[in-house]
């Protein structure tokens, strides 16, 4: 794929901004981690910070981010696999973010590989059911305990510590090399975004099925260059969604994926083979999007074990680990309520 010198995927910067960048608030602590002598909460959220600082009033990572309002219009198809309220014929509030695997809020558009969408879905009665997904097709990094690992190293100026990271992990080659050679587009509306972790569906006779899932755009994906996106202006993306959503609404097709027995379920570097079983259990529908700063997602955390009776975690230790790592993020810029630049224009998270 042709690349330009302010193209994201070059050299190192394939490993450090859009390994760490990209998928850095994807990953935290599990439980047993949590001990005065070894990782917290608050050492991880610190590692996600610039050298300039963190940014005041942002979340720690996938700090640029635009707020849309709409609905998900179930199927009903999905109650086969789950008793998830959800999944039953109706149509739902939802809310999200379409975001930048970046932590720096001011960031150019064309400079970040991952793009991210966070959702809320809400069902009568007050349950919700919240996710947080990328649009890359695999992890970075096998377990929590790695990612850090890897926090430290992009940190490092030892020339070495990369490539011997590299070696030491060779999972991370499936990550780099959706990085150099996967495409790109020039609208959120055009990705798919993936949960990546694995998670438990129970139907309404107690059977259980391991599941991962993805958010199918209704819109054709164009690819397109990074040079050419470096030309179309910081804030494109978010420019050119809320130009289309005024247009008419914007879908993507709730698409989940089933294990087979036997299938990886605790680590998201290794996908499933393409002829697992798929179902179309609905649509998200966005109708309208808002400046992050005055939105209906600014304060929301997307926490991905906040989920509906029908749902569950599964042995994939990422969403509990990632759960830690939005709390601190959350209490942190809600504490920073003062530093957001609610009259900044654009990208403002």
């Amino acid at each position: 794929m042709p690349q330009s010198k302010s193209a994201p995927a070059t050299g190192s910067l394939i490993l450090i901004a859009l390994l760490v960048g990209g998928v850095a608030a994807l990953f935290a602590y599990t439980a047993g981690w949590l001990s005065p002598a070894r990782i917290t909460p608050n050492k991880v959220v610190d590692a996600f910070a610039p050298p300039s600082g963190p940014p005041l009033g942002h979340r720690r990572n996938h700090a640029k981010g635009i707020c849309f309002t709409g609905v998900f219009e179930s199927n009903g198809a999905g109650t086969e696999l789950s008793r998830a309220q959800v999944f039953a014929r109706g149509d739902y509030p939802a809310l999200g973010r379409l975001n930048l695997g970046t932590p720096d809020a001011n960031a150019a558009d064309a400079s970040v590989r991952v793009r991210g969408m966070g959702l809320q879905i809400s069902a009568p009665g007050g349950e919700v059911w919240r996710t947080a997904m990328i649009n890359a097709p695999i992890f970075a990094v096998s377990t929590p305990q790695a990612f850090y690992q890897l926090l430290l190293v992009s940190g490092s100026k030892d020339p070495k510590a990369m490539p011997t990271f590299a070696a030491e992990h060779p999972e991370i080659g499936g990550f780099v090399g959706w990085a150099k050679n996967g495409p790109w587009t020039g609208s959120y509306a055009e990705e798919r975004f993936n949960s990546l972790d694995s998670f438990i569906f129970e139907d309404a006779k107690g059977t259980s099925r391991a599941v991962r899932w993805s958010f199918v755009p209704a819109a054709q994906p164009m690819n397109i260059s990074p040079e050419e996106l470096a030309t179309r202006g910081p804030d494109f993306l978010e420019q050119e969604i809320t130009e289309r959503v005024r247009s008419g609404p914007v879908s993507w097709m709730l698409v989940v994926t089933v294990a087979n027995p036997g299938d990886p379920t605790a680590d998201p570097t290794r996908p499933w083979p393409q002829d697992r079983r798929t179902l179309e259990v609905g649509t998200l529908v966005v109708r309208q999007i808002e400046a992050e700063r005055d939105g209906p997602c600014r304060d929301i955390n997307f926490d991905p074990t906040v989920l509906p009776a029908g749902v569950k975690t599964s042995d994939d230790p990422f969403p509990a680990a990632r759960s830690s790592a939005y709390a601190k993020s959350f209490d942190r810029r809600t504490a920073e309520a003062a530093d957001y630049p609610r009259t900044a224009a654009g990208g403002a998270p």
